[in-house]
């Protein structure tokens, strides 16, 4: 398996992903901070093992890390800057100008007050909701010799509709990257789909459908651990489930993929479906 990921990584198009990794990866565990890759190259990276390529790029690499205090992040910032970052304004962005990439480090752990990381009164609050209870799903994935942990698919899912939900007007590529992972899912996890979730099979079959109930099946053992990551899930769900004239994910969904509303909005109650059926087991 390492062998083949160690292969397909580089089709992630982000040019110096490795050589960026490698400095993260030395720096976080010289410190002894726990790290996971997040956002669209870890989504590419748990599809490339399906063969499945990036449908967009990116010069961005996000990380969230695990760590105690703004003291304890500040330090991770130095020691980063040593190694050719720069700050940039938003205090949790970081650019290498030798490799043009800029980085996000998203702390979260003991440093969340009310799941948000504190940085100060000139930024806004990073929101973090969520990061911890999908970062204990995280599974390994090669990077050459390396190992990154990555959150699975489902987990993605459920970090993106947070984002998203937080900062929509900033977050325009998270609802593309959500779609992304309903369409691909079925070819990505079939021999598991068949064998466990024949169940969710339609009288007319769709896989994009069968996909969205079962990723909301998975994501339900995920946000059933925390009350606020499962109503804020919910909610959004509701929120655009309900009024078919006021759902900005279906609207999206279907106005790029030449579906209709109906359509759209049935994705999200699918998966809205398998998560309640987890959780009012």
């Amino acid at each position: 398996m390492s062998d083949t990921l160690n292969k397909t990584y580089k089709e992630l198009a982000i040019p110096y992903f490795n050589e960026v990794f490698n400095i993260i990866d030395i720096t976080l565990l010289k410190l002894n901070i726990p790290y996971y890759l997040v956002g669209v190259s870890a989504v590419a990276l748990e599809l490339l093992k399906a063969g499945i390529k990036p449908s967009r790029g990116t010069k961005d690499i996000d990380f969230a890390i695990m760590i105690g205090s703004l003291a304890e992040f500040e330090y991770v910032v130095v020691e980063l800057e040593v190694a050719g970052f720069n700050k940039v304004k938003a205090p949790w962005t970081l650019y290498h100008p030798k490799y043009n990439i800029a980085i996000d480090l998203l702390p979260f752990g003991q440093i969340e007050e009310n799941d948000t990381a504190n940085f100060n009164e000139r930024y806004t609050d990073l929101h973090v909701l969520g990061f911890k209870e999908v970062m204990q799903h995280a599974v390994p994935v090669a990077i050459e010799e390396k190992f990154a942990q990555i959150p699975p698919l489902h987990g993605m899912v459920i970090l993106k509709l947070i984002a998203w939900n937080d900062r929509p007007e900033e977050r325009d590529n998270d609802l593309k990257d959500i779609l992304l992972i309903i369409k691909e899912y079925f070819d990505f996890n079939s021999d598991e789909i068949f064998e466990f979730y024949f169940d969710t099979f339609p009288d007319e079959f769709d896989k994009i459908i069968v996909a969205a109930r079962v990723l909301g099946r998975k994501a339900a053992e995920i946000i059933q651990k925390s009350e606020k990551v499962k109503n804020r899930v919910l909610q959004v769900l509701l929120n655009n489930t309900t009024n078919i004239e006021k759902s900005p994910i279906a609207e999206r969904w279907a106005r790029e993929n030449d579906w209709t509303i109906e359509y759209a909005i049935s994705i999200l109650k699918h998966f809205k479906l398998g998560i309640t059926e987890i959780i009012q087991e």
